[in-house]
């Protein structure tokens, strides 16, 4: 069986600094994966390297046994929010439209078919009644919600989400893992950085240890353990205490 992600042996510098070293991944289908590690870790980079936004020192990335451009529509990706420009004036339905181009060749018009797809996203995240509104004029949930919806739209097998709890509100945060188990059990596939120790067992299926180097991949239940998050932490473990996970 071909797994949706398959890393061999990727490693990546930045100005001849080291940020990924020798990392091996296979990510299974249908499992809602944590990437967990310290600021500067490299979990970013891992996901700039799976999208090809970056360049790699060395590796083989496969999406879906293939090369990511034979593959691009079919995965889908919710950066930081720090990394969007909010001042930007467009409203929720057009973003979450834009998930539908990955399927649109040059100069296809977006049609009722693709409104239907944004409108069922938007539904199911709780946002329909937001369809007009302007995407700067949103609470940080959510603004949140609009890009998973734009990711939904796009019916993408894979999911790359960059943090997509922080800042946001409990009750927006129970929606997001709620729909991201749904689309789990109906085979979609989940990488997800997350920075709450406290919540790693209740949220994923596997997690990733990651600290530049590979620490642990697993189960959560058999890999999130004590030892494995010390290695990962190293000095910064004051952080563990701060969540209250460990």
């Amino acid at each position: 069986m071909i797994n949706p992600i398959s890393i061999q042996g990727l490693s990546v510098s930045y100005e001849r600094k080291r940020v990924l070293s020798n990392i091996y991944l296979e990510i299974e289908e249908g499992s809602i994966c944590g990437v967990v590690g310290p600021n500067g870790a490299g979990k970013s980079t891992l996901f700039k390297s799976i999208l090809q936004l970056i360049d790699i020192n060395s590796g083989v990335i496969k999406i879906l046994g293939k090369d990511f451009k034979e593959v691009r529509r079919k995965i889908a990706y919710v950066p930081q929010k720090d990394d969007v420009d909010w001042n930007f004036p467009a409203l929720v339905n057009d973003i979450v439209l834009m998930g539908r181009y990955p399927h649109k060749k040059v100069f296809d018009w977006l049609n009722k078919e693709d409104q239907k797809f944004a409108d069922a996203a938007m539904d199911e995240l709780g946002i329909i009644d937001l369809k007009f509104r302007q995407i700067g004029e949103l609470s940080g949930g959510q603004q949140q919600r609009v890009f998973l919806a734009r990711a939904m739209a796009q019916s993408a097998d894979i999911f790359l989400l960059d943090e997509p709890f922080v800042g946001v509100d409990m009750i927006t945060e129970d929606k997001i893992i709620t729909t991201l188990k749904r689309l789990a059990k109906i085979g979609k596939t989940m990488l997800v950085v997350h920075h709450d120790l406290s919540t790693v067992e209740k949220y994923f299926d596997f997690v990733i240890l990651l600290n530049q180097r590979l620490i642990a991949v697993g189960e959560t239940k058999n890999t999130f353990t004590k030892s494995n998050i010390a290695q990962t932490y190293g000095g910064q473990l004051n952080i563990l205490h701060k969540t209250g996970g460990i």
